[in-house]
């Protein structure tokens, strides 16, 4: 099983400025290089909103007592322009690290950060749980809460996504607890405050191993995902709750895109304003795409896809809102010799505004996902810098919004 060590505040620090476009000594307006505290070759990078500051996690190789090779999930935020010492919130040798099913935490109504990471329960590869852990000291000492999903199945169950909800937090995850009778990968929810609730089905065919992503409109929570039908149809849809049950899945868009396996590329999705946007990749009619769609009735409807890169991109989207109605996408886009982190403003009339070259790096799996926060006036995106000569780091970006604003800097 999995041990947690609480306020273990070892690790060193990575300040080195990575290969990044928009960075000419004078230029305006400027970004700053900010990277966390994390080891050479971590991965699994992410973002988070913690008391108004940015917080990041990653996993980290690690040494358990027993000198076995395992895993630790690490916790910093950001004061000022420094890290504050990373904080190990769970380790163990039983831990499932790998690129796309990245570990996230999110910060309770009433202050409490929660924690999930996925974990072996069993001997076949992909026989794991999410595991969850609870601090009510903005992370400085994180207790156990068990698994969050309630089944003992040796199954797949990842790809999480949470919401505040009242006064609890809403997770939603796929859940491969059918799949030993035959059954297919379904999507699940459950409430989680002191405790974990109990789960309830949302969608009983899903993607396997795409993406989840989760907000509320009006106070009522939402989930958007890759949706598999009976002909291997997966397009993007998205299920929302009124009236205390979960409606129909609907599609966001009818891409059409027929695929016999997971392509491992889930949506993202932000509320700006009266717009709920949604983007997502797509390779549909054999033509690679990262595409958006705004929704003006909290996601019932949507205006028809608008393409941000048709230029063979590897996807792996995240959005944020701009504060002015509009939204802000990142992506991984084909290079010249290497894939590049790119950032393209969707703007409140539900067009494509400018796009910059944020940073360059591999679009191989050890890559991973770009993750995309703002805070205020500033954009945070954090990504791996992969290179053939050297270990892996952790690359952060403090950006000004302004410039993917419409009087602001010059499209790339």
């Amino acid at each position: 099983m999995v041990s947690l060590l609480a306020c273990s505040r070892d690790g060193g620090s990575s300040r080195g400025l990575p290969e990044a476009a928009g960075t000419q000594e004078g230029a305006e307006p400027k970004w700053r290089a900010l990277d966390p505290p994390a080891a050479p070759d971590s991965l699994a990078p992410n973002l988070a909103v913690v008391g108004g500051r940015l917080a990041a996690t990653w996993l980290e190789e690690s040494e358990p007592e027993d000198g076995s090779s395992g895993h630790r999930l690490r916790f910093s935020l950001l004061v000022g322009d420094e890290w504050l010492a990373p904080i190990t919130i769970a380790e163990g040798d039983r831990f499932f690290a790998n690129w796309a099913d990245i570990p996230a935490l999110i910060e309770a109504p009433d202050g409490s950060l929660l924690a999930h990471w996925l974990a072996k329960t069993g001997g076949d590869t992909y026989a794991y749980s999410i595991f969850l852990a609870r601090s009510i000291d903005q992370g400085q000492s994180w207790e156990p809460l068990g698994q969050l999903n309630d089944d003992a199945t040796p199954t797949e169950h990842g790809f999480v996504s949470w919401v505040s909800e009242a006064d609890a937090v809403r997770a939603f995850w796929l859940d491969g607890r059918a799949m030993p009778e035959g059954g297919p990968m379904s999507l699940r929810t459950a409430v989680v405050s002191e405790k974990i609730g109990p789960s309830e089905i949302v969608d009983e065919r899903v993607c396997d191993c795409c993406s989840t992503t989760a907000t509320l409109v009006d106070g009522e929570p939402l989930v958007v995902f890759r949706d598999r039908s009976q002909e291997e149809i997966r397009d993007i849809g998205i299920v929302r709750r009124e009236a205390d049950q979960w409606g129909p899945t609907v599609p966001v868009a009818s891409d059409g895109w027929k695929i016999p396996g997971c392509p491992v590329n889930g949506p993202a999705i932000t509320v700006a304003d009266e717009g709920l946007f949604v983007a997502w990749f797509t390779a549909a009619g054999d033509s690679p795409r990262v595409q958006a769609a705004v929704s003006r009735d909290g996601g019932a409807s949507f205006a028809e896809p608008i393409l941000i890169d048709g230029d063979n991109p590897a996807g792996r989207v995240d959005l944020v809102s701009t504060g002015e109605g509009g939204a802000i996408v990142s992506w991984l886009a084909s290079g010249t010799d290497k894939a590049e982190v790119k950032l393209g403003l969707l703007t409140s009339a539900g067009t494509v505004g400018k796009s910059v070259t944020v940073a360059r790096t591999h679009s191989a799996r050890a890559s991973g996902f770009p993750r995309l926060e703002r805070i205020e006036d500033h954009l945070y995106l954090i990504w791996v810098d992969v290179a053939e000569d050297r270990p892996s780091r952790l690359r952060l970006l403090e950006i000004p919004a302004a410039l993917l604003s419409d009087t602001e800097a010059p499209a790339s």
